[in-house]
């Protein structure tokens, strides 16, 4: 059977696919309210990137125990449902003429909390709802429905900043991430392998002892070990361009909302592409080959906007979101599927809060240096300063175990997904989570 004949598979596909659309609109509406309605500084509305993924750096380790003592379907649902409230508190400050910057910081900031907890709790939920054989077939048409979300989403976005102003626009990503609990809810709770706790209290000590597991598990691991690496090195680069991007297209080339949303959405046509030749590649070049490939597309993607003409720099920019787009989705769905496949159910939370712990905690670092070093040297500079980082960072796949996995070398590592962890009973592991 097809993952798409999956009813359950379904409901998810579909919760994500138009919470990524809020998303999209999010995106673009968190910035551009403080940089139109409260006239932020530069520094100011990097500050505010940053205070969406800093929650990754103060929670995102003892985030991965949590889930994994706790059923994921609940929290997805919870999480939801708090980030759509959340959001809904932006239009009613700005009808009330009370939006200030302190509480887009706050909104920013307990956003990230949650997507901290979802995102631990829905990689490790994925295996749950599919089959193992079917992770990378999973995870291509999840990249699918972003890929159209990411299509829709900003070109909306754009046009709904305009009529509406950025501040009314965020009601539309609250709306979204309602209708994904809604559609979580939907899928049964049986579906989730059962949590059998053993009565352990979840002290202190307990806490970081099992986060450390979780630490050594990837640190010595000679494939998850470069993927974090290559991945931190992305995202801290990702984090410094997204930070001045809005900025950068705004105020130096006098970009319009609905001009910037509109090339976000042709540029996302290149996550279209990806999600639909993922499995493909993969197949014909192997996993480690395609995330190789994948991650250096993501890297020499952003260049393409400080090399850009500023007589008419709307192609190029274009086309390097495309690029970097299309490489985004060919590392993400190999890399995700390879950790799913090599990594026992019980440490699944904790290898995925590790691993987000790396990747995701540069983002803030990224944004605030961004920041600075605008500041400092100018926009035009530190973008080709921010975009020459992550060209570099398909280097820690190439010269790593990850470059041959997949191929005929070295065939792709039988599934570790049921497997138990050293120490824990083969029995218990094989249908429960450690508790």
């Amino acid at each position: 059977m097809r993952v798409t004949q999956n009813p359950d598979f379904r409901r998810l596909r579909a919760a994500q696919g138009v919470s990524q659309i809020g998303s999209q609109i999010g995106f673009l509406a968190l910035p551009l309210a403080a940089l139109q309605v409260l006239h932020a500084s530069v520094f100011e509305v990097s500050v505010l990137t940053a205070a969406q993924i800093v929650p990754f750096l103060l929670i995102g380790l003892p985030a991965g125990v949590w889930v994994d003592r706790m059923r994921r379907r609940p929290i997805l649902i919870s999480t939801d449902l708090f980030r759509g409230l959340l959001l809904f508190t932006v239009p009613l400050a700005y009808a009330l003429d009370m939006l200030t910057l302190g509480q887009l910081y706050l909104v920013a900031f307990g956003q990230g909390v949650a997507t901290v907890f979802f995102d631990v709790a829905y990689q490790s939920y994925l295996p749950d709802v599919v089959e193992t054989d079917q992770l990378t077939e999973g995870n291509a048409q999840l990249e699918l429905a972003r890929s159209a979300s990411q299509l829709i989403g900003p070109s909306a976005g754009g046009w709904l900043i305009s009529a509406l102003k950025a501040p009314v626009a965020l009601g539309a990503d609250a709306l979204s991430f309602l209708y994904s609990a809604f559609m979580v809810s939907r899928i049964p709770a049986e579906r989730e392998k059962p949590v059998v706790t053993n009565g352990n209290r979840t002290t202190w000590s307990v806490l970081w002892k099992e986060v450390g597991e979780g630490l050594t598990f990837v640190r010595h691991h000679r494939l998850l070990a470069p993927l974090a690496g290559v991945g931190g090195l992305l995202n801290f680069s990702y984090g410094m361009v997204a930070a001045i991007f809005t900025t950068y297209t705004v105020r130096e080339l006098g970009f319009s909302a609905a001009k910037l949303g509109t090339m976000m959405a042709i540029g996302s046509l290149g996550v279209v592409l990806g999600a639909v030749v993922a499995r493909r590649l993969s197949h014909r070049l192997g996993t480690g080959p395609s995330i190789v490939l994948g991650a250096l597309l993501n890297g020499v993607g952003p260049l393409f906007t400080p090399a850009a003409p500023t007589s008419a720099p709307e192609v190029v920019i274009t086309c390097g979101l495309f690029l970097q787009s299309f490489g985004v989705v060919l590392f993400n769905v190999n890399q995700v599927s390879l950790r799913q496949s090599i990594t026992p159910r019980p440490l699944m939370g904790r290898m995925t809060a590790t691993i987000r712990f790396v990747m995701w905690g540069t983002l803030p670092v990224g944004s605030l240096c961004s920041g600075a070093l605008a500041s400092n040297i100018g926009l035009h500079r530190a973008l080709w300063v921010s975009a020459a980082v992550g060209a570099l960072a398909f280097l820690g796949a190439l010269f790593s175990g990850v470059r041959t996995v997949g191929t005929r070398k070295v065939p792709l590592p039988a599934s570790a997904a049921d497997t138990p962890v050293a120490g824990e009973p083969a029995e218990q592991c094989d249908r429960t989570d450690v508790r």
